[in-house]
């Protein structure tokens, strides 16, 4: 029996020169080539990203097979004699490729000139990828770009037709790149001009680096195909196109590892048929190959499509050593292996959707609410790795993999391809997990950008932020209003708390349907309670039945503040009522994400969440009486105390160069940063003590509440036991400090 199909895969660098050669050709009764520019850009992004572009399927061709179909040449390429490939499936993003790197001289389809392709490198090395990938269309000032090296340095843009030329003249251009701005670097430090001469130093530094990243992607990116035998029939072969395009299959990376584990003796849908059994409570068609990036995270710390091939038995890949020199290993030995890898990935997979789903864990409790499905992967695969923590680190490793979480939820992190965002966060986590000062750069990101989120813009359920609102008011135990107990989370939807009917009537485009007008109530509830009313109906009927301090409680657990509330009881109720209402539902939104996720209380006991915000307003006052009583003056500062607190600050200003320089030179910025022992180890110094010794009354009093408060925050925040003796003496030096201080913070909430 014939071999009708070859599953392989080729390097980026190959491709370009097999399209050169002429090597692929387009039957007849393809359609033309069709893509826009704009469509040839964004392939270059994925490329470069590393993401999966899909597979080819191609015909190995003979003389009479070409005339058969009446082949061409892909669009922009001459007439070749060394013709090899009929391209039945791909032949948009081959010609698109094409175009981009060999850049033929002829203008785009239904346009009347060329485009040319280019990488901004400054861009692109500061990972802003949406603007780093651009075409330009042909004119004569371009002709001056394209012709002059020099111009392109300064202008930071690298031709992708010098991929295309081949031989040395990527290391060519790369050695010009940084040589140009070495010497610009040169002449501003020679004008004095220190700042620009740093900032050029630093475009030749990136030079190195960016001909590095583009010669691993053109060897490492590979492109799928699946070859047909070439002694298939003309008939069987356009059948096999026909489906294909009538049903719109498309073959990805799972089929491809499939078709190349057969031979090895192993059927992995039938893996996969088992499995899907086990992982069907999330509604996606990519969870075959979430189960491969699992396994490919778990083994070697990537995901994107051209790592998963190493995942097959016996498939080498290159690594270098700790001396930079290059060896070959085997991920997998053989199938026995691969089968035990598939079986973790199932697991861990299974156990991250549990996880997510539970009410009192991550609230997605259904596939609808779920913020992101691409998150899986890299969730999978980190909750799997805690395991292998010891006992006493697990509860402090699971809060930081719920704050990175819940990061990547509300910054929208996982809404486009994500293979190389997983890896990075994967491995960045990873080290957040061995050293607590490693602190991922989204998690210092969420901490400033979360109160800059406009919840109101959210309106459509299956956005990251909308869903993980819901979620957060899922966790929070929003009791339903009819019964007051927490819903059955099975039976819970997003209903409306200001009817849509009003909103419509009422309200421009679809601000009614914002997640801050939505709460997870029953279909009874909405259907007896709400039904199409608003609240200054409902809620009156609510309060006589129940008395208002139980509905007021109740609302609360939705995010529904005291002032909100009397703004739902308005009548009339008006546009600008409801503006009121939903900002300040914005406001109590923002401060429980703040206490819940930026200070991680989100897994403590509920109890335990208030005392933590009572510790918290403690340690403001003494700072706030510190710098009072030094009058704003770092001189009283021990020197100990201040080395700590300056190496701190610079450690946080290199993650985050945003950071205000001047305003953490003086100590109104540096108090940020004084932990508790800091604290009293400035208030008990010679030099400051007599302005707190009245106050105190005695350093040894001092210390034993110092030592009563610094053991319940410390086992609060890094998840201790907090016994009933460490609580009570906790809360009793809490009170002393809000008697002695004038603070009221022994009534303090965050």
């Amino acid at each position: 029996m014939k071999d009708a199909q070859r599953p392989d895969h080729i390097n980026l660098s190959t491709l370009i020169t097999r399209m050169k050669e002429g090597r692929f050709v387009v039957p007849d009764f393809q359609r033309e080539f069709e893509w826009r520019p704009w469509d040839i850009r964004d392939l270059m992004r994925s490329i470069f990203l590393d993401y999966y572009i899909g597979s080819l399927l191609l015909w190995k061709g003979k003389r009479e097979n070409f005339e058969a179909l009446a082949c061409e040449p892909i669009y922009g390429a001459g007439a070749s004699a060394r013709a090899e490939y009929i391209v039945l499936d791909g032949q948009q993003r081959l010609t698109a490729m094409h175009y981009a790197f060999v850049a033929p001289n002829v203008p785009l389809p239904n346009r009347t000139s060329r485009a040319h392709y280019f990488i901004n490198v400054d861009r692109f090395m500061a990972e802003f990828y949406d603007e780093a990938f651009d075409y330009e269309w042909h004119t004569k000032a371009l002709d001056g770009v394209l012709s002059s090296r020099d111009q392109q340095y300064a202008g930071h843009q690298f031709p992708l037709s010098v991929l295309g030329a081949g031989g040395w003249e990527l290391a060519n251009w790369v050695q010009g790149y940084e040589q140009f701005w070495r010497a610009k670097s040169e002449e501003a430090a020679e004008a004095g001009f220190s700042d620009e001469a740093e900032g050029y130093l630093a475009h030749a530094r990136n030079a190195a680096q960016f001909g590095e990243l583009l010669k691993e992607i053109t060897e490492q990116y590979q492109i799928s195909y699946i070859e047909l035998d070439k002694d298939l029939a003309v008939d069987k072969v356009c059948d096999i196109f026909t489906q294909i395009n009538s049903r719109g299959i498309r073959l990805d990376v799972f089929d491809l590892i499939n078709a190349l584990l057969k031979p090895k003796g192993l059927q992995l849908k039938h893996l996969w048929r088992n499995a899907s059994r086990r992982l069907a409570d999330v509604d996606t068609e990519k969870m075959n190959v979430y189960i491969l990036q699992v396994m490919s995270l778990l083994r070697q710390g990537y995901c994107s499509p051209k790592y998963l091939y190493f995942l097959l038995p016996g498939q080498e890949r290159s690594v270098r050593d700790t001396h930079g020199s290059l060896r070959k290993e085997v991920l997998v030995r053989d199938i026995t292996q691969f089968e035990s890898n598939w079986n973790e990935a199932v697991e861990a997979l299974e156990g991250a959707i549990t996880i997510l789903r539970h009410p009192q864990e991550y609230g997605a409790i259904s596939s609808a609410f779920f913020p992101y499905v691409s998150i899986l992967p890299v969730f999978a695969a980190l909750r799997f790795q805690l395991r292998k923590l010891p006992k006493n680190q697990q509860l402090s490793a699971r809060r930081k993999l719920s704050h990175w979480y819940w990061a990547a939820v509300f910054l929208n992190r996982y809404s486009g391809s994500v293979e190389s965002t997983a890896a990075r966060d994967y491995a960045d986590v990873q080290a957040w997990l061995d050293d607590d000062e490693a602190v991922p750069a989204i998690v210092s990101e969420f901490a400033v950008r979360f109160r800059g989120i406009d919840y109101r813009k959210e309106t459509k359920r299956g956005t990251s932020v909308y869903n993980g609102i819901f979620n957060l008011l899922v966790i929070q135990g929003a009791r339903d209003w009819m019964t007051g107990d927490v819903p059955q989370w099975g039976n819970l939807d997003d209903h409306h708390i200001v009817p849509a009917s009003w909103g419509k009537e009422h309200l421009k485009g679809s601000l009614g349907s914002t997640i801050l007008n939505r709460t997870p109530l029953e279909a009874d509830t909405n259907r007896k309670i709400i039904r199409d009313r608003l609240p200054n109906e409902y809620l009156p009927e609510l309060i006589k039945s129940n008395g208002e301090g139980l509905v007021r409680s109740t609302l609360q657990s939705h995010f529904i503040s005291t002032t909100a509330f009397d703004i739902l009881l308005r009548a009339p109720f008006t546009p600008d009522d409801y503006e009121a209402f939903i900002s300040e539902r914005q406001a109590t939104v923002q401060s429980a994400i703040e206490s819940l996720l930026i200070k991680e209380r989100l897994d403590l006991d509920p109890s335990l969440r208030e005392l933590d915000a009572r510790v918290e307003a403690t340690e403001l006052a003494l700072r706030s009486a510190v710098m009072t009583s030094l009058a704003g003056s770092r001189d009283s500062v021990p020197a100990h105390v201040m080395a700590k607190v300056t190496e701190r600050v610079n450690r946080a200003m290199k993650k985050n160069p945003s950071m205000d320089s001047e305003r953490y030179a003086t100590l109104d910025g540096l108090i940020e940063f004084f932990d508790l022992r800091e604290l009293q180890d400035t208030i008990g110094s010679k030099a400051v003590w007599t302005k707190f010794d009245t106050r105190f009354g005695s350093k040894e009093a001092l210390a034993i509440k110092f030592d009563q408060l610094a053991e319940l925050r410390n086992g609060i925040r890094h998840s201790r036991t907090v016994t009933d003796i460490v609580r009570k003496e906790g809360e009793a030096a809490v009170l002393w400090f809000a008697k002695v201080l004038g603070s009221g913070t022994s009534g303090a909430r965050s």
